[in-house]
């Protein structure tokens, strides 16, 4: 007994200088959502589509070919190889580039299959960490995780401005000024559509602006893909930026989930893309990105894999999920005009337009810190402080609630100034 409680001492005495890490926020909502025990309460914190039910959704296609895997005597359990499924890989390349792409057959895309979007950005910024040189010039505001990634990898973040809180818009003149003056070869992180948090993105014009800067100052652009299909509705005009900087002749890196487009969150199903000039620079990449993966987790999971690689390879299984995608978005579009008109119709104090203006995911609501604090507190209303908002948590039936809430915090905040 005296050795295990000198051992406990020990234990004790090695992690003495650790002091308790904060929770993940959007984690931390979730929980808090889940151990609230009001029936009226509202979560649009966490990043998943709900339905008009406010319950998870699984793709029927996705059942349908997991009952086909199940059902498949021919797979078994062994090691995948270190950069995963190959239909996998060539599926994810048509998808994102295009299926007629030219880089493709040239062998100039080297791909990867990684855990989920998170992992591809780790396994993405390894490499740069490795092999590349230069700062990381990162979207204000983006994504929490992005920001801990690059602290992880050792990368030094420079901020570019983008977001613009007077327009509740796209800043596409200070985004270039800050660009024009990075240093030559920095990378640049670059969201592919349906910008998170702000749910703005720069337009067709203005993206051949960013690439025009990222030539004039040989910038490495590296996107990040999360929500290929949930800004415009369409899987192909989504996929512009990147195909558009393939066109113009960038070498490249993309991070890519299918976490939200299919529905596999929990499978942590993603890819790395890297565009190379030559099919034979692209064999050397590979051995290197090999290397980085082998040290991270050896080799991917299958059966994520295996789900996408069916969906984006037989034309039927493809169809299908085009069209159970569109009913998914189609309901996030809805969601926006729905709760915009609410809004209007209380005659909200504001201008409330870029609910509708913003894509994807989330809205970026202009709502302060302590309006948002107050939705939780006194409304069970649960969002990031920044104001970020789920729109897949909104539905028909508590649209209503939402809106109403929303007129008593920003009330009170203008009742609160008129007094002061």
């Amino acid at each position: 007994m005296q050795q295990v409680n000198q051992l406990n001492s020990t234990q004790q005495h090695i992690f003495s200088h650790l002091t308790q890490a904060p929770p993940d926020q959007i984690f931390g909502i979730m929980n808090a959502y889940k151990a609230d025990t009001s029936d009226n309460k509202i979560d649009l914190g966490v990043g998943a589509y709900r339905t008009d039910e406010e319950k998870p959704y699984v793709f029927d296609v996705v059942k349908k070919i997991e009952q086909e895997i199940i059902n498949d005597n021919t797979l078994n359990k062994e090691y995948l190889p270190i950069e995963g499924l190959p239909d996998f890989n060539k599926g994810c390349q048509m998808l994102l580039f295009g299926k007629d792409n030219p880089l493709i057959e040239s062998g100039r895309i080297v791909t990867a299959q990684c855990l989920g979007g998170t992992g591809a950005l780790r396994v993405g910024f390894d490499f740069v960490k490795r092999h590349l040189a230069g700062d990381v010039y990162v979207s204000n505001p983006t994504w929490s995780n992005h920001n801990q990634i690059l602290d992880r990898t050792g990368l030094n973040q420079v901020n570019y401005p983008y977001y613009d809180p007077n327009t509740k818009g796209f800043n596409c003149s200070a985004t270039l000024d800050c660009l024009s003056q990075a240093k030559q070869g920095s990378i640049v992180l670059l969201h592919v559509c349906a910008h998170n948090p702000t749910g703005v993105d720069p337009t067709e014009t203005e993206w051949l602006q960013i690439a025009d800067v990222c030539k004039a100052r040989n910038l490495i652009p590296f996107f990040d893909c999360a929500y290929q299909g949930f800004a415009s509705g369409c899987i192909e005009k989504d996929a512009f930026a990147v195909r558009k900087f393939a066109e113009l002749g960038f070498q490249m890196i993309v991070a890519y989930s299918f976490s939200k487009n299919m529905g596999l969150y929990n499978e942590r199903v993603g890819a790395l893309h890297i565009v190379t000039p030559n099919k034979e620079i692209s064999a050397i990449v590979l051995s290197n990105l090999k290397i980085v993966i082998r040290t991270l987790y050896s080799c991917p999971p299958a059966i994520g894999g295996r789900i996408a690689s069916r969906i984006l390879c037989n034309e039927k299984y493809f169809k299908e999920w085009i069209e159970e995608l569109n009913t998914v978005t189609g309901r996030i579009i809805r969601m926006r005009t729905l709760l915009k008109n609410e809004l209007d119709k209380l005659n909200v104090q504001g201008n409330w337009d870029h609910i509708t203006r913003q894509t994807g995911f989330f809205t970026f609501t202009g709502l302060t810190p302590e309006q948002c604090d107050k939705l939780t507190q006194e409304h069970h209303i649960y969002l990031l402080r920044s104001g970020r908002m789920s729109m897949a948590g909104i539905t028909s039936k508590n649209v209503s609630q939402l809106a109403e809430a929303i007129k008593i915090v920003v009330q009170n905040e203008c009742d609160i100034l008129l007094n002061n």
